[in-house]
């Protein structure tokens, strides 16, 4: 079931004070919308995984966070559970795959959290099983988890007080924990706003799902994009999508360098590859015109790689 709004209000009131109230910004870029920019990068990890990984542990009794928290992550909210974990006082484990970039492992490490790295598949398992083999914690799902939607709902509340105008939104499809939750807030309230996943090229399950009407398969090449794409749906999360979406919108990886180094250049603003998906989608005019929000979803990149995907001309 979607969440309801009073769960996302609830979610406000718990993360009040951890996570931020990020900026709306406009992009000045020849498109064929007026792009906004939803800077989720500048929460205090980077990354808007803070938002659900906070809301979590709000809502979990304490005797099982005793135990310390466990999460699946290929790199943010392993920063979101780390932090709350050390706000706590608690131990955290994260699984990542062997694919994640070094400046999110060292992020994780930097707020006390161990590291397991492992082969993509074991790490899907993990999503799938909610557990890993020797670790007795509370596991914490990146996105199949009502309290995390709810948490990350709460950025449809901002965009709909900071621009109730808007026409469009387009997020970063992960796992579906961003997009349905922000999709639920503007379904009950502003039924008319358009609401569009970004996958990559390499890695875009949601579209084959949604075109072939359950969920589907598909091949996954691992790029720059780590923060979203991934070989399928989970059944719960493509039930939700096909309710909440208008669709998926596919970007190269071309496009989504390109939009990087737009924001570099034009708002100042570092994004992952994630969140250059969102922006690339919304630049090519395919989530329609008007006005159209890019969740910038993070901004966890290293900047080695930043810097040589920004430098093409």
């Amino acid at each position: 079931m979607p969440i309801t709004l009073a769960a996302v209000e609830e979610a406000r009131r718990a993360i009040a004070g951890i996570a931020l109230r990020t900026p709306l910004v406009v992009c000045p870029a020849e498109a064929p919308a007026s792009i906004y920019l939803k800077l989720e990068n500048l929460q205090p990890i980077g990354s808007f995984k803070i938002r659900g990984a906070a809301n979590v542990v709000a809502r979990t009794p304490r005797e099982r966070l005793q135990r310390g928290l466990l999460t699946a992550s290929a790199g943010n909210m392993a920063q979101g559970v780390a932090f709350c974990a050390r706000r706590e006082g608690l131990p955290a484990t994260v699984v990542t795959p062997d694919t994640a970039p070094e400046t999110k492992i060292r992020a994780v490490t930097r707020l006390g959290g161990r590291v397991i790295q492992v082969p993509f598949a074991e790490w899907w398992r993990t999503f799938e099983t909610r557990s890993f083999p020797g670790v007795d914690a509370t596991f914490i799902h990146a996105f199949d988890d009502p309290d995390v939607m709810a948490g990350n709902g709460t950025i449809g509340l901002e965009l709909l007080e900071d621009l109730p105008g808007l026409d469009a939104v387009v997020i970063p499809w992960g796992g579906g924990g961003l997009s349905c939750g922000i999709a639920a807030v503007l379904r009950a309230l502003a039924p008319h706003v358009k609401i569009y996943a970004a996958e990559i090229e390499t890695a875009a399950p949601l579209a084959a799902s949604l075109a072939a009407g359950e969920p589907r398969t598909v091949d996954y090449t691992p790029s720059f994009v780590d923060g979203i794409g991934s070989k399928m749906v989970f059944a719960s999360m493509f039930e939700q999508a096909r309710k909440l979406l208008d669709g998926s919108l596919v970007v190269t990886l071309s496009e989504a360098a390109a939009a990087m180094k737009l924001g570099a250049e034009r708002n100042r603003v570092i994004m992952e590859g994630a969140s250059a998906c969102a922006v690339a989608a919304a630049l090519s005019g395919r989530a329609g015109s008007g006005r159209v929000v890019a969740i910038v979803s993070g901004g966890n990149i290293d900047l080695d790689r930043f810097a040589q995907l920004t430098a093409q001309p």
